[in-house]
């Protein structure tokens, strides 16, 4: 037996000698592995390193990086360059609080703007002149009304304060107050339209120029030359140039100050120790870069900036 054994053993022996790869053929074991590091990942392709260069089909602009959200700045310049800008309506618009909502993440529906015109009626027709009357900042939308907005608007008095020793307390007035906040000459608040500029989930950082995009479907602000531009050409020069560079100076009255400034933030009314009632408008908001403009009756008495 131990000799049958014997030549069995031999003859395996003579064939290993053959086939000297059959060892690789084998499966590794546990100690022919090598260590490989805890956080790192197994190549199995080769690393390309690829530029970053604009898609050649893209025309829309990149969208804003992810957080960013519409700063108080950004705000102020928005109202700066884009409220009481003129413009001719490309399309219809309804009438009435609802307006019409754009979804900057969605194609345009015209199907829905047909319909909304139809249930509400016109408030804007196509080849009208249109003037942005307000803007008004949400969490995640811009509210845009034109020649006065559909939405019914208080006196501009409710929504400030009057102040007696440095204490604001609310000022409201009478329904029957015969002094209305007005829109554009000729049209009454609540008769114009709203657009409401919806964005999936915050308004996003946002410059003059990319707003005015978003309402090109609806608004040619080219080739438009408002009666506002005339009335500028025959103010003294210093309130010309003081209007161009977008600020304003001692003397100017309301009209002088939103051409220049556009529409304040908010505005707050006292009464200094001389018995006179002032009007502070406000650009801005602290720790922000904040701009303080006084009326002492008409006109500009005092301008403070904040920090300097």
């Amino acid at each position: 037996m131990l000799y049958r054994w014997s030549i069995v053993l031999f003859f395996a022996c003579l064939t290993a000698a053959d086939l000297p790869q059959v060892s690789s053929l084998r499966q590794p074991q546990a100690t022919d592995l090598k260590a490989f590091p805890s956080g790192e990942n197994i190549q199995v392709m080769p690393v390309m390193l690829v530029e970053d260069t604009p898609d050649q089909g893209q025309a829309a602009p990149a969208p804003p990086k992810s957080g960013t959200t519409l700063s108080e700045a950004s705000k102020l310049a928005l109202i700066r360059y884009v409220s009481g800008e003129f413009a001719k309506a490309r399309k219809p618009l309804p009438g009435g609080k609802d307006g019409f909502i754009i979804f900057v993440d969605k194609p345009l529906n015209l199907e829905y703007l047909d319909r909304a015109v139809a249930n509400h009626g016109a408030a804007i027709n196509t080849g009208d002149n249109v003037q942005i009357s307000n803007l008004e900042f949400r969490d995640n939308s811009i509210v845009v009304d034109l020649n006065g907005g559909g939405r019914p608007k208080k006196h501009w008095r409710d929504r400030i304060q009057i102040g007696m020793g440095g204490m604001p307390v609310p000022q409201t007035t009478t329904p029957q107050d015969p002094q209305q906040e007005q829109g554009p000459p000729g049209v009454q608040p609540g008769m114009g339209a709203t657009i409401y500029v919806d964005f999936p989930q915050h308004v996003p950082e946002l410059s003059p120029d990319q707003l005015k995009e978003i309402l090109a479907p609806f608004l040619d602000f080219t080739k438009v030359r408002s009666a506002s531009v005339h009335w500028i050409d025959t103010l003294p020069t210093a309130t010309q140039k003081a209007i161009t560079e977008r600020h304003a100076i001692i003397g100017m009255d309301r009209d002088e100050v939103i051409a220049a400034m556009g529409k304040p933030d908010r505005k707050v009314r006292e009464r200094d120790t001389n018995g006179n009632d002032t009007e502070d408008w406000i650009y801005g908001h602290p720790p922000d870069k904040t701009i303080f403009v006084k009326f002492t009756s008409e006109k500009v008495s005092a301008i403070k900036q904040f920090p300097q």
